[in-house]
């Protein structure tokens, strides 16, 4: 059984969309929606595949089981809610939203249609990230204590987010996808610099205390000469380190660490003063991980959800968790890099009483809402 998807948004990330739904079994490319034809037929590459310049007509068709979002992150609610109205299933390219308001709009949304919502959190679909959730949920680091991620890069200073919202939702839904429990800190404290005067953060540090006293820190930077994407996972019992620029050995296991003397678990201050520290030096080992294309790994994951009526792994409320901490990530760096409680307990869980809803979902279909005006070309963007 195929179902059969609409790609909207024919710009940067659509292409990468429509090739891997066309070569997926699971998946029937119906069409490509753009508001340039031409970009739109050119990207969907096959006679076969329509192309349409509307949403709304889009919507009115009844061959369309799924949409996938590919255009401005400021486009994503109007369309996410257009398609998820008229009874499709939807899958939204990151950042899900440009806040957790309209994020948790679009969650609710799909959770009362019966409908998967998916956010297209591509390194998670990487097979070292996958390695890494497994690795962490067999127990075989132990207790987490510690995550240290570091994504900089001479990068593309954007004109409209700071360094944080460009780059920290990477590593931000990497820790929700590893991480037992998913990406809920205790808070988060954001320190940033523009020493170039771009009037944005340019360099940024994020520090989110984890429970049980553990400790996840990230920092991103658009102005280092040098490309580094590094990640470590420390636990109890062994440590993680992910080297994405090394492909001969991405994944390193160390059998190494800090290990204190029963006597520093206790209350009393002298007793864990006094307590002894021995260094554990063990063996390193390197995983081996197939040569797998994240997108295709992520669209087997959008029909399976669809098919097993369950949320997808990088559901709605994922990608609600990351725009959450995004946002208390602002307000610490406004407010001189002080500690924010992120909030954790506005969005439902979609993954009760779906079955009955996702039927009725399937069946109501409506015409999306008309286009009320037309962007500049330079938006490259469908807008309902």
């Amino acid at each position: 059984m195929s179902f059969r998807v609409a790609v909207v948004g024919a710009g940067y990330w659509g292409p990468n969309l429509v090739r891997n739904f066309r070569a997926s079994p699971e998946w029937e490319l119906v069409a490509v929606c753009d508001l340039d034809a031409d970009r739109a037929r050119v990207v969907a590459g096959d006679p076969r595949v329509d192309v349409e310049t509307d949403v709304g007509r889009l919507l009115a068709r009844d061959d369309v089981d799924a949409v996938a979002i590919a255009t401005p992150a400021n486009s994503h609610r109007r369309l996410a809610l257009a398609a998820l109205e008229s009874g499709r299933h939807v899958l939204v390219e990151k950042p899900l939203a440009t806040s957790s308001a309209e994020g948790l709009e679009m969650v609710e949304a799909a959770r009362d249609r019966g409908l998967v919502l998916m956010c297209d959190h591509t390194y998670c679909y990487t097979p070292v990230v996958q390695r890494i959730r497994n690795i962490v949920a067999s127990g075989e680091l132990g207790d987490v204590l510690f995550v240290d991620s570091v994504r900089i890069n001479l990068g593309l200073v954007q004109p409209d987010v700071d360094v944080l919202w460009d780059l920290a939702p990477h590593d931000l839904s990497i820790l929700d996808f590893i991480l037992p429990g998913g990406l809920v800190p205790q808070g988060v404290a954001a320190h940033g610099a523009d020493p170039i005067g771009a009037g944005r953060a340019c360099v940024g540090y994020l520090t989110m205390p984890l429970a049980g006293g553990a400790m996840a820190h990230v920092h991103v930077n658009w102005l280092s000469p040098t490309k580094i994407r590094h990640m470590v996972v420390g636990g109890s019992r062994r440590t993680l380190v992910w080297d994405d620029l090394n492909p001969q050995q991405r994944l390193s296991v160390y059998d190494r660490g800090v290990d204190l003397d029963t006597a520093s678990r206790s209350d009393d201050l002298s007793d864990r003063r006094a307590a002894g520290i021995s260094y554990r030096l063990g063996d390193m080992y390197a995983p081996s991980l197939p040569e797998v294309e994240a997108l295709g790994s992520m669209v087997r994951e959008f029909a399976s959800a669809i098919k097993e009526q369950r949320p997808s792994v990088t559901d709605g409320s994922g990608g609600l968790r990351v725009l959450r901490v995004l946002e208390a990530s602002t307000t610490s760096l406004g407010d001189g890099g002080r500690m924010v409680e992120v909030v954790t307990d506005q969005a439902p869980d979609p993954a009760n009483d779906r079955t009955s809803e996702r039927q009725s979902g399937r069946t109501a279909r409506q015409n999306g809402p008309q286009q009320t005006h037309q962007p500049t070309d330079q938006q490259q963007e469908v807008l309902v």
